[in-house]
Parts: structure tokens; C-alpha cells; sequence
């Protein structure tokens, strides 16, 4: 009779952790990749909480900060479909974070303005972003990190950076 995998354990406060992923996960990529990524977001959303800003408001207004993006391409930019970034400006401009404002270029498109209040909304998330960060990547060795984060970019930014063709639907979790 061969031996069973070790069960993963569920994360139960004050109990410990598994360190290592089951055998038959450990370099399954697709897996790894996304228990951390919605482990990572459900902890910068709980973080975000008190500020009464989703991680997804956070990336819409951090990168129109860094440019005069349309709403098509900061959605591009970002990776939401057209719905979800109309329902995420609308909250934003709701909140009073960001407005939609004429493109000097084409009349029928709209960049995404974040206001003063937006942008003092970004600086004090990026604080306790930056705590999460740090606390998440404390985990690693000081001198994996930086290689850890480079090697991860090259990854979401090159060859992971658009999904290939499909006849199936892929849901997406963020």
C-alpha cells in the first residue's frame, strides 16, 4: 500500500502553518501562484479595510497617478475587463478619489484624474501596503527577495503577461 500525500493544513489562528506545499503541489506552478495571490490579496484587503479601499481602487488610482491613462488603458494596463473598471472608476468617482475627464486627444475617450483626496488616499495605503510587503517578503532570506520579485515580474510581465487562446473560460479570482 503506498503511502498518501500529507493533507495541506487550513490556516487556523494560532496553529501553525505547513511550510512546504504537499508533495504532489510542489512545482505546480498554476497552484502555487495562486494560493499566494489570493492569500496576498484577501491579506491587503482586510488591510485596506479601515482606510474603506479595496486593492482594486488602490491599483486603478496608483498607476493613473504615474501617467494621463483613458479608461481603455488603464483597464489594459491594470488587467480588468472594460465592466469592471466602468464599476471601479464609477465607485472611485463616487468617493471623490477620481474623475473622468476629456482626453486632450480624442473627444470620446475619458482619462482617469485622481484628486487631491485620491491621492492622499494612495499615500496613506501605501503605507500599509508596505508593511504587508514587508511583513509577506520577511519570510524569504534578505538576499532572495529581490530576486524572488524580479524573477516574479519577468514572469507576469513577459511570457505570463496575456493569457493565450482558449475555448474554455478561465475565471480569473482578483
Amino acid at each position: 500500500m503506498t503511502a498518501l500525500p500529507p493533507v495541506p493544513q487550513i490556516p487556523v489562528e494560532g496553529m501553525p502553518v505547513q511550510a512546504e506545499p504537499p508533495a504532489p503541489l510542489a512545482s505546480d506552478l498554476c497552484w502555487l501562484l495562486a494560493r499566494a495571490s489570493h492569500a496576498l490579496m484577501t491579506e491587503m484587503t482586510a488591510a485596506l479595510e479601515d482606510l474603506g479601499l479595496a486593492p482594486r481602487s488602490h491599483t486603478v488610482l496608483v498607476t493613473a497617478m504615474t501617467g494621463s491613462y483613458t479608461q481603455t488603458e488603464l483597464a489594459r494596463i491594470i488587467g480588468l475587463d472594460k465592466t469592471t473598471m466602468v464599476v471601479t472608476v464609477d465607485e472611485l468617482e463616487e468617493a471623490g478619489l477620481a474623475e473622468r475627464q476629456p482626453s486632450k486627444t480624442d473627444r470620446r475617450a475619458r482619462v482617469i484624474a485622481v484628486t487631491s483626496a485620491g491621492a492622499r488616499k494612495v499615500l496613506a495605503a501605501e503605507k500599509v501596503l508596505d508593511r504587508v510587503r514587508e511583513d509577506v517578503l520577511a519570510t524569504l532570506p534578505e538576499e532572495d527577495r529581490q530576486v524572488f520579485l524580479r524573477s516574479l515580474g519577468r514572469l507576469a510581465c513577459g511570457r505570463l503577461s496575456e493569457p493565450v487562446a482558449c475555448t474554455q473560460t478561465v475565471r480569473r479570482r482578483a
